[in-house]
């Protein structure tokens, strides 16, 4: 028989689905990844944030660790100031409606140029939202370029 670990679907986000952002930006989030939020984070919050192509959403304690990390760096140098400009200025923190949804802020959906339909895909301590069309083409230059992306994982020892 298997070895079965104990609440081990609730622990990190893992996963893709496709969902549909409502005309009124709000997004529905998979059970399973507020869950996490339940059981590891003690919280239903999240920090949403852009990566220029897509966002990204953070449990708040998972955030913080970032923005005291950033906070320690040289904040003189241009590529700090240019990562807080994009990263950590565009955040916001978004709680959950009664539905399970979040409202995405205008500015972020049209930084991610996020339209109808939505992939969210977990990342373990993360998850993104992407638009569909923009997943699709990034999924595509993955596969195209998986031989590369392998060999440095392998140099990482995975």
């Amino acid at each position: 028989m298997g070895q079965t670990f104990p609440n081990h679907n609730s622990r990190v986000f893992r996963g893709r689905y496709l969902y549909t952002l409502d005309q009124k930006g709000r997004l529905s989030i998979p059970s399973n990844f507020r869950e996490v939020l339940r059981r590891r984070y003690e919280e239903e919050k999240l920090m949403l944030t852009s990566l220029g192509k897509s966002l990204v959403a953070y449990p708040i304690p998972e955030w913080l660790i970032i923005e005291e990390k950033v906070s320690r760096l040289p904040q003189i140098k241009p590529e700090v100031r240019k990562f807080q400009l994009l990263f950590i200025s565009s955040a916001v923190e978004c709680e959950f409606d009664k539905q399970g949804r979040i409202l995405v802020p205008s500015a972020l959906r049209e930084e991610a140029g996020l339209q109808k339909e939505v992939v969210i895909a977990g990342m373990l301590n993360r998850f993104e939202i992407w638009d569909k069309q923009r997943w699709d083409e990034e999924m595509k230059s993955l596969t195209e370029n998986f031989e590369e992306i392998a060999k440095v994982l392998s140099d990482l020892g995975i």
